[in-house]
């Protein structure tokens, strides 16, 4: 039986996606035994000609994670896209854009400012900022383009499956594997996390839900039993995609929802401020919420109807 190619690339993303799929632990053994791992630059010293020299469709599946916020990433989103017959968008960078959208706020001259010249710990006397091109006296170097606009992969190249978190849950990647080693993957287009949101796995007490005030987590004595929302904490369960066993709710953190939008919700922050505004007692409940985009749009806003603000 031929082992299956699998690849992984890390574009713009913290990396905390690669650490997932070490955290599989001893199954990274069952992976080596049904799967050759033929391009993984975090891993192995393998550089971006040899994946250009590869067949197209010679790689089996290639979870790629990260979203794209570069010319490189784009080239490689496509480059990966032509050589993979399976492409999965995997974690909330590659899925929504994740906080890495969050630069969705601003323009690249915007964020340069900010790096560049703004922050306290930043000292430019020169006034340096990337470019694309310099010249020296060994040659010309070049870096990849800024983009202005963060972009989720499927708003890149077609995708396969999508499977969220941040990090992805391990149990929802195991599935993944074993599923891709039986043949036995779902439509394409779906999501390899379970179909219910979060609330459905959280263990939360619900009671009446009715929200009079907004409270921040360190202002209520949780019990560790009731629902966030009965104590007055903005959750996003009900808007987010399950598969982590409700792991932040279970620890006194209330949901940001990393998972991605939940099933039948095409935009996670509308249906969370549509939840929100179903149980306030009053309007001014809702003028309570400090960063509505922070708040709501934490991962998903590259992927949202938002999208972006316009810049004047």
């Amino acid at each position: 039986m031929n082992k299956l190619k699998i690849a992984f690339y890390w574009a713009a993303s913290c990396g905390g996606c690669e650490i997932a799929v070490l955290d599989i632990n001893e199954k990274i053994l069952d992976v080596i035994q049904i799967a050759d791992i033929v391009f993984w630059p975090v891993a192995i010293d393998i550089k971006y000609k040899d994946v250009e020299a590869m067949p197209d469709k010679s790689i089996d599946v290639c979870f790629f994670n990260g979203a794209i916020r570069t010319e490189e990433n784009e080239h490689m989103a496509k480059l990966l896209r032509q050589k993979s017959k399976t492409l999965v968008a995997f974690g909330s960078c590659a899925c929504d854009g994740c906080v890495i959208g969050l630069g969705n706020l601003w323009n690249k001259e915007k964020i340069f400012e900010r790096a560049y010249f703004e922050t306290p710990s930043t000292k430019n006397p020169r006034s340096v900022t990337p470019q694309t091109s310099l010249k020296v006296k060994e040659g010309e170097l070049e870096l990849p383009e800024f983009y202005d606009t963060v972009k989720t992969l499927a708003q890149t190249v077609d995708v396969d499956y999508f499977l969220s978190g941040c990090p992805p849950p391990i149990p929802c990647i195991l599935q993944a594997i074993e599923a891709i080693a039986s043949g036995k993957l779902p439509p394409k287009g779906s999501s390899l996390l379970p179909t219910k949101a979060v609330c459905d796995e959280c263990p939360r007490e619900k009671k009446d839900r009715k929200l009079h005030e907004i409270k921040r987590i360190y202002e209520i004595d949780d019990d560790f039993k009731t629902c966030f929302w009965d104590q007055q904490v903005i959750c996003m369960g009900p808007a987010t995609r399950a598969g982590c066993g409700a792991q932040c709710p279970k620890v006194n953190i209330p949901c940001t929802g990393c998972g991605g939008p939940a099933p039948r919700v095409s935009d996670q922050g509308a249906a969370a401020i549509s939840a929100l505004a179903s149980i306030a007692t009053n309007p001014s409940v809702i003028e309570q919420v400090v960063d509505p985009v922070g708040t709501f749009y934490k991962y998903s806003l590259a992927n949202s109807i938002l999208r972006r603000k316009m810049m004047k």
